[in-house]
């Protein structure tokens, strides 16, 4: 059975097991065709376990959090989700999502790996946002860079 549920806020102070991750709320991740990069000033954070990042491989200081605006990952990652990226993961996993810059514009989509160097990037709602291919020279062309994996998703509705 579920134990008491804890309140907490900013001013709670944080338990030994417990770690503060940066919510960028400025940011914005395009579940779509792109949002552009802006600065990040938030003071915003969500708290994490030490032991459930550390089981995942993951160091606090490379996590941050961030919202996801569009519809092409529905229904896994609607509109105004929360996501955490790990900016220490970069290597695809072929399935895994991920973070990413493509131009001057984050996105969050599935990344599989293709043949010579290249990349497939594939949407949830695949009906309305088809796979995008890219090849190698085509990635360097269009800047694209993965920023980190997503490793924790939260929807409220």
């Amino acid at each position: 059975m579920l134990g008491p549920i804890e309140v907490w806020d900013d001013e709670t102070p944080l338990d030994d097991d417990e770690v503060e991750i940066p919510l960028l709320k400025e940011i914005e991740l395009s579940a779509g065709s792109g949002c552009t990069a802006v600065q990040h000033h938030s003071r915003s954070k969500l708290r994490f376990g030490k032991m459930t990042l550390r089981r995942q491989g993951i160091d606090p200081e490379n996590a941050i959090c961030v919202t996801v605006s569009g519809h092409s990952m529905e229904p896994v990652l609607p509109n105004g989700s929360t996501v955490g990226v790990d900016q220490g993961r970069k290597d695809i996993k072929d399935g895994d999502i991920y973070a990413l810059r493509h131009n001057d514009h984050l996105r969050v989509k599935m990344l599989y790996r293709l043949p010579a160097g290249g990349i497939r990037m594939r949407s949830f709602n695949r009906d309305e946002y088809p796979d995008e291919e890219y090849p190698p020279e085509k990635i360097r062309n269009e800047e694209i860079v993965v920023l980190g994996r997503v490793f924790w998703y939260s929807v409220l509705r």
